[in-house]
């Protein structure tokens, strides 16, 4: 029996990788929508620099919920495509009738570290598994919210 994936992959090391990418997948779906509401609802004297912020991170969030969807189903597995999925696996929580600056870039920056540290993670696990396209797909974005964080930060400051 082949225990290799199309693509190369050890089929157990895709199965278990595809586990975290859906972890992942889950996460950025909460992320988003926190977004979403925060660009919606957001008030206040910086509604108008928040307001085009919080736009800009979720057009970003939803190119990437794209990639991990579409590398979960390149190693060959299935992407969880149901908010009872996403809702059950995620680590980030549904943000509900936050209009704060402060609390809505403090919540932002919260989600964003737990996608990073998750991210973080990921990235060792590929290494170790030899999935190069899994590297690069997390690498790229580990970069991005580094620099989100730094900006995030400087809000708070």
């Amino acid at each position: 029996m082949n225990k290799l994936t199309n693509i190369g992959l050890q089929k157990e090391d895709a199965k278990q990788m595809a586990d975290k990418l859906n972890e992942l997948l889950a996460n950025y779906h909460l992320y988003y929508q926190n977004l979403r509401g925060f660009h919606w609802n957001i008030k206040g004297v910086n509604f108008f620099q928040l307001h085009a912020k919080f736009e800009e991170l979720y057009n970003t969030a939803l190119l990437r919920i794209d990639a991990i969807a579409e590398r979960i189903l390149t190693i060959g597995q299935q992407p969880l495509h149901t908010f009872t999925d996403y809702l059950r696996v995620s680590a980030i929580t549904e943000a509900s009738n936050l209009t704060n600056d402060t609390v809505t870039v403090t919540t932002t920056h919260q989600n964003l570290t737990t996608i990073l540290n998750l991210e973080r993670q990921i990235l060792s696990l590929a290494a170790e598994t030899g999935d190069e396209g899994t590297v690069s797909l997390i690498s790229e974005d580990i970069n991005e919210i580094e620099k989100t964080l730094w900006m995030l930060n400087a809000f708070l400051s």
